[in-house]
């Protein structure tokens, strides 16, 4: 059993669902779907892995990773949540924290923290996540982590605005956060308690968790904030044209702060 708890309104957020379609309700979810398969189909070290999922919610993630092949485990602090990840075909998913995983050391081939650092405001509890992935990840495995960078908020006023809708932060907000870094759930009314971070900060978190060196990419990168999204990723021409470009400029330093998503991987040393 853990010793950690999860704070109520973050709990309180997951339990109501609306992740759950997330991914999969609009163009900006799908392109971050498909672009983070994409991701880790190309970085993950092989096939048939013993993968852990870290804070993998409903099994989003792990369901297509089950069905690439890979043997896989998750854990998530949210009982609904991990009821529902149970019942998925080639899934384990049982109830924890990332913050003290309840597994061997390097037990896993991935390990993978598609969320959970969202959510852990205070960067020794970033850190301390982080390490605990490393220590149950092999000796040649990888650790990846998903994280929102810091213009992510100030993005989303923008497009909200723009579409007339008053949905979401406010206009102090959006600038406060982009200077601070830390959502709360009492300023908006679209997400829960977060922590927004630039690329180096998760670098540098990496780093102190003993995997430097680590790899970064911008997952949805300039193209997530374009309004008119869905006409181009429903066009089956286009949408190919879109991913290839993603491609190209993912790992481009310059841009990866211009994506609401960031992906960092490190590889554990043998």
């Amino acid at each position: 059993m853990s010793t950690w708890e999860l704070e109520t309104e973050i709990e309180s957020y997951y339990e109501r669902g609306g992740e759950r379609e997330r991914l999969t309700r609009n163009a900006r979810g799908r392109l971050e779907f498909a672009r983070m398969q994409d991701l880790l189909r190309r970085k993950l070290p092989g096939g048939g892995l013993d993968v852990l999922d870290v804070g993998g919610a409903t099994g989003v993630h792990s369901k297509w990773l089950a069905e690439d092949g890979h043997r896989v485990t998750l854990i998530d602090p949210v009982a609904s949540q991990v009821e529902v990840a149970a019942a998925l075909p080639g899934v384990t998913a049982v109830v924890g924290d990332a913050r003290e995983l309840p597994y061997p050391d390097a037990s896993f081939d991935a390990v993978l923290l598609m969320g959970p650092l969202y959510h852990l405001t205070e960067r020794k509890e970033r850190v301390q996540a982080i390490a605990e992935a490393r220590r149950c990840a092999r000796p040649g495995g990888i650790v990846a982590a998903v994280t929102i960078n810091r213009t992510a908020g100030w993005n989303d006023f923008l497009l909200f605005r723009a579409g007339g809708k008053d949905k979401g932060l406010s206009a102090e907000a959006s600038l406060r956060i982009m200077r601070e870094g830390t959502l709360r759930y009492y300023d908006q009314d679209i997400f829960t308690t977060a922590y927004l971070a630039h690329p180096g900060e998760v670098a540098s978190e990496f780093a102190d968790a003993g995997l430097g060196g680590a790899a970064q990419y911008a997952v949805q990168g300039p193209p997530g904030y374009i309004p008119e999204l869905e006409a181009l990723i429903d066009n089956e021409e286009v949408r190919e044209h879109l991913m290839e470009g993603l491609r190209i400029i993912e790992a481009e330093p310059s841009l990866l702060g211009a994506s609401n998503h960031l992906l960092t991987i490190a590889a554990v040393p043998a």
